[in-house]
């Protein structure tokens, strides 16, 4: 079997200026006419977080802050393995300017975030992000 597809993202979330609540980033892409978290292919020499952060900015206009790794999501594009290594990030400053790649982005209480999703499988790192820690116990 081919060598995977590497590639990273983040589960990029905000606390709401109105009510301080969480709130989740998805971004919409309309090549495939779906809603995921932001995420790209690794670029030659970079570290899985290196793109993940890069995705996020380009992908969302956000500069954001990573936290604990999440789930690495496995599955086949066109039957190639492909791996998509997560972050947790909280988003620190920025503005969303729609581009060819991402049209429209969606900030979601994570209820609605995780019925949002076109991938049943991107709930992984949804759930993961949202289960309490051994911190919060």
């Amino acid at each position: 079997m081919s060598d995977p597809v590497r590639a990273a993202g983040c589960v990029l979330w905000r606390r709401s200026p109105y009510d301080g609540a969480i709130e989740i980033c998805l971004v919409h892409r309309p090549r495939y006419d779906d809603w995921s978290f932001p995420k790209g292919k690794l670029k030659r020499g970079e570290t899985a977080l290196e793109c993940a952060l890069r995705e996020v900015l380009e992908e969302t206009g956000h500069h954001c802050a990573p936290a604990a790794a999440l789930p690495t999501a496995r599955y086949l594009v066109n039957g190639r393995p492909k791996e998509v290594s997560y972050w947790a990030a909280e988003a620190t400053d920025g503005a969303f300017v729609p581009n060819d790649e991402v049209d429209r982005v969606a900030w979601l209480s994570p209820p609605a975030a995780r019925t949002r999703l076109t991938r049943p499988g991107d709930r992984v790192q949804l759930d993961a992000f949202l289960a309490p820690g051994p911190s919060d116990a």
